[in-house]
């Protein structure tokens, strides 16, 4: 009986019901109306797409357990562990760095706006960093590693990244005067839509949300960011609006020429948590340790992933850089019979042609 309870007590964990049940139970519904309320409402809302997902997979027969393993024991280990220092950490960044902001801005509709843009700039910062920093990289390749998208790789993360990520987003958006309780409304909207662009082929083929992508980054958008081709190596660092990405160069549509190739580009024992989880730490502790003096040696940790102190480097910006020089055969000819209708843009084929 201690087991069954033990596995309800997972299941309303994991499904966010638990405070639903207690209104039910309670049978005041007030408490719906407020703001914690909706977060109640909408907390479900991600487990059950992925439950629909992986069930609309098997109906299918599409559904493969290794692509969920990954993401599955990064959960189980990441459960209590990463979400209570990112919460900590958050809390810390707020009284460290509220009294030291630049403006004071009130909670409205405009000033959310901006709060919401404010927000996106710390997480391009955050993201970029981790792509752009190998000991940073090392906290985030886990969740570049699974080599299909599905909405589970939501959850494949590094137990650390949550606190460095949120360090970063807390300490930009609470300098920028954004006020705590915009803060946390913020944060909310940002997990629910962080989590809902993992969604896989099996429940949306192209993601694109029809015109949508125009004006927000979609499953489609992210699904290029979690790509290993050169072509959208580093590209849509952000999480909802797409700004920031296009401020500075990294905003990247899917071309139907390139179809995505999910993964990392570190060679990996197949399907192994362990050398998701930890294979990064491994080969920066290698290369350390190979590297000669103390300057090469710390180097390696703050250079881009790639980077190497002989000089043959095969960081992501000279892989891109190589391959826009000697583009796919089939790219060229594809930008060749494809024209280019008035006032529309060129494609990346068409340009690299």
């Amino acid at each position: 009986m201690e087991f069954l309870k033990d596995v309800q007590d997972w299941f309303v964990g994991f499904f966010g019901i638990r405070h639903i049940l207690d209104v039910v139970h309670s049978g005041d519904y007030s408490s719906l109306l407020s703001l914690d309320g909706l977060t109640w409402i909408i907390a479900p809302l991600f487990p059950v797409l992925l439950f629909l997902e992986i069930m609309k997979a098997l109906i299918f027969r599409k559904f493969r357990a290794i692509d969920y393993k990954i993401p599955f024991f990064s959960y189980v280990l990441n459960a209590f562990i990463g979400r209570f220092l990112s919460i900590g950490l958050v809390v810390v960044c707020i009284g460290l760095f509220e009294k030291y902001a630049i403006i004071k801005i009130s909670f409205t509709w405009y000033w959310f706006i901006y709060g919401y843009i404010v927000w996106e700039f710390g997480h391009f910062i955050y993201h970029y960093l981790g792509h752009k920093v190998r000991l940073f990289w090392c906290l985030h390749s886990t969740h570049h590693a699974p080599e299909a998208m599905n909405l589970s790789v939501s959850y494949a993360h590094f137990f650390l990244e949550g606190p460095y990520a949120d360090f970063i987003r807390t300490t930009v958006c609470i300098l920028l005067g954004v006020p705590p309780p915009m803060l946390f409304l913020i944060m909310f909207i940002d997990g629910v839509w962080g989590g809902f662009i993992h969604i896989g082929e099996h429940m949306m083929r192209d993601g694109k949300l029809g015109p949508l992508h125009k004006f927000i980054l979609t499953p489609m958008h992210h699904r290029v960011h979690h790509a290993k081709n050169p072509l959208y190596m580093d590209t849509n660092f952000c999480n909802l609006l797409n700004i920031w990405d296009r401020v500075f160069g990294t905003y990247q549509l899917q071309e139907k020429t390139v179809p995505i190739t999910y993964g990392i580009t570190r060679e990996m024992a197949p399907n192994s948590f362990l050398d998701a989880y930890f294979g990064e730490f491994g080969a920066l502790i290698k290369d350390i340790r190979k590297a000669p003096g103390i300057k090469n040696k710390f180097l390696y940790l703050i250079m881009p992933p790639g980077w190497s102190h002989t000089g043959d480097h095969k960081t992501a910006s000279k892989v891109k850089k190589e391959y826009f020089q000697n583009p796919r055969p089939e790219i060229a000819e594809e930008a060749r019979e494809t024209p280019v209708l008035d006032g529309a843009e060129p494609s990346v084929a068409q340009v690299i042609a």
